[in-house]
């Protein structure tokens, strides 16, 4: 894979206004009732990428760069990735999540859920203060595109009916629509002209595509120390991913994954077939050509803007989401 920097050198055009991001993170915390506080501690505790955030104050310096209304949206972004976690793992029954237990592990599914209500609630507080109607509706549209990409997901489990085309319109809801809504959301406060607002905005949703294809090739050939999560847990659970996809095209007829799918008996002897099989049928590689094609159609977009070290960072990203491994 492609050796990429680490994200502190990434972020170098914004690395110092990211603090301002997390300081307004923090503030979240600040709250009178002891028990919400302690599940906001744990939600908001480990500080991750932050990846989301630094799209949205890169695509900001491509022109009037107020970080009165970027970090509000940064902020307000991260929120918003950390609530549909939240959920995410209720709905998935997880049990840890990066190494570290999940808030629904900790804590009984009602309250868990109660919690997500909680910093959704915050995330569209904070996109308020931007002051841009026109960036509120785009986050709220990320927020439908990702609760939809969701569903179908739960309502695609265990079914190998579904085609490429499918997969890609589901994840370019479940997780490109809110890169696309970072950079588009930065570039629209900044007040950039409609060009350079697309070309973000495209590049945001190429990157974001990369990066979910990426997680799910992880899924089959990972690393579960570095992922803090069980491999091949995609498959277990029953959603279907590109490289299963890719395995069940080539192999249409005689397929463990179908019979994985549909055995009352032995079936962790199909699944563990269909992982190896996946690992050896030059599936993940296929897939890992898609993610490059969906970066380099990333770069290619940014090439209508002017170039500065902001931009290089933007390519970079898209570099370090190729070599990602967790």
């Amino acid at each position: 894979m492609t050796q990429a920097l680490p994200l502190a050198t990434l972020y170098g055009p914004v690395a110092e206004d990211m603090i301002l991001v997390e300081d307004l993170l923090e503030s979240t915390k600040k709250v009178e009732i002891s028990a919400l506080k302690r599940m906001l501690d744990h939600a908001l505790e480990s500080r991750g990428k932050r990846l989301r955030p630094a799209l949205v104050l890169l695509a900001g310096t491509f022109g009037d760069y107020n970080l009165n209304r970027l970090v509000p949206l940064g902020a307000a972004i991260e929120l918003l990735h950390t609530a549909s976690l939240v959920h995410d793992d209720v709905v998935d029954g997880a049990a840890s999540r990066r190494g570290r237990p999940t808030m629904n592990s900790l804590f009984d599914n009602a309250i868990t859920v109660l919690l997500g209500d909680y910093l959704f609630a915050n995330a569209a507080e904070m996109v308020t203060r931007t002051g841009s109607i026109h960036v509120t509706r785009l986050f709220a549209l990320a927020l439908m595109k990702m609760t939809s990409g969701e569903l179908d997901q739960d309502a695609a489990a265990f079914d190998v009916g579904r085609d490429i085309q499918h997969y890609l319109w589901r994840i370019g809801g479940k997780t490109a629509a809110l890169f696309a809504n970072a950079t588009e959301g930065g570039a629209s406060l900044a007040g950039c002209d409609r060009d350079s607002v697309e070309a973000l905005r495209s590049y945001g949703y190429s990157v974001g595509m990369a990066f979910q294809i990426v997680d799910d090739i992880l899924d089959f050939n990972g690393d579960e120390a570095e992922m803090g999560k069980p491999v091949g847990g995609d498959l277990r659970e029953g959603t279907v991913t590109l490289p299963a996809l890719l395995y069940l095209e080539r192999f249409p007829k005689d397929n463990p994954i179908k019979r994985f799918f549909t055995a009352r008996r032995n079936r962790e002897e199909h699944l563990q077939e269909a992982l190896a099989g996946i690992r050896t049928a030059g599936v993940l590689e296929d897939s890992m050509e898609m993610a490059r094609e969906y970066v380099r159609r990333g770069n290619e977009a940014l090439s209508a803007l002017p170039s500065t070290p902001a931009r290089q960072s933007l390519v970079e990203i898209g570099a370090y989401v190729l070599a990602r491994r967790s």
